[in-house]
């Protein structure tokens, strides 16, 4: 199988750190709260893209510089050109930004979101669209597509946020682009867990370096699941699981996992 080593990648548009086969992604431009541009979005997209080939990571960590994750599209290099755009280029950037959710949920590893200070836009999209999420009493998370004259149902909100949050809570942030607070995104099941901001890289790197060591293939039909389930009966996903658990049984993790037992010995996995 072709692989590609991602600790050797050098994105142009964002900070990409990788150590003991975890990738840290940090969206660095802090002097204005890390907005997104349209290149910055194409390269996030084929960087989640490529991890499916990248036999060098397996968990992701996600993270903004200088005390906010991100603010969204950049209103100078995306919000005023899309005010003059064709519907042909606007339905082509909005594909393209869906389809960086899209990678993001097919992509294998596990994804960490470490989010502190502003959320907002596309800024909080991608938080939503990973697979765990850490905040900071401080951290503001706002959908606030309809206080911009847009829709709430962007890069995929409709479908991801209500199960998170529950339909009756997704459906106020989107219809009305309100924050919503650290303390109700906790209680909500939003964030994991709440964590000082001198603590939260440190939290999310530690819970990304335990999935990196645990059972990479199992992980992944873990994420692959809990995605292809969302349109299935309880019949299909009770089959999907057993095609998955039996596959997962084929493999040596599974086996060494066995004889550490037998052996009294912590499993080490190798993710074959």
């Amino acid at each position: 199988m072709y692989k590609l080593k991602a600790a050797q990648w050098r994105p142009e548009h964002f900070r990409w750190e990788v150590a003991d086969r975890v990738a840290t992604v940090t969206l660095n431009r802090p002097e204005r709260k890390n907005p997104l541009t349209f290149e910055s979005y194409a390269e996030l997209r084929d960087t989640f893209h490529k991890l499916q080939y990248a036999d060098d990571v397996r968990a992701v960590v996600i993270t903004g510089e200088g005390g906010n994750f991100c603010s969204g599209g950049d209103v100078h290099d995306i919000i005023g050109p899309l005010v003059g755009m064709e519907m042909s280029d606007l339905l082509s950037f909005t594909r393209m930004t869906g389809n960086l959710v899209k990678e993001m949920r097919q992509c294998p590893q596990p994804i960490i979101a470490a989010v502190d200070g502003i959320s907002a836009g596309a800024g909080a999209i991608l938080p939503m669209a990973s697979d765990l999420r850490y905040g900071t009493a401080r951290t503001k998370t706002a959908f606030l597509f309809v206080r911009v004259g847009l829709a709430g149902c962007d890069m995929g909100a409709c479908a991801i946020l209500p199960r998170i949050i529950g339909h009756g809570r997704a459906s106020e942030l989107l219809y009305t682009g309100r924050v919503m607070r650290a303390e109700e995104a906790l209680a909500w099941g939003y964030f994991n867990e709440l964590v000082a901001p001198e603590q939260l890289l440190a939290k999310a790197s530690e819970m990304a370096l335990s999935l990196a060591n645990g059972p990479a293939f199992g992980h992944y039909m873990t994420k692959k699941c809990l995605h292809q389930e969302w349109n299935q009966s309880i019949e299909q996903a009770l089959e999907t699981e057993a095609e998955a658990q039996a596959i997962c049984m084929q493999t040596k993790d599974f086996e060494r996992a066995y004889h550490a037992f037998v052996n009294k010995r912590t499993p080490v996995f190798q993710g074959d």
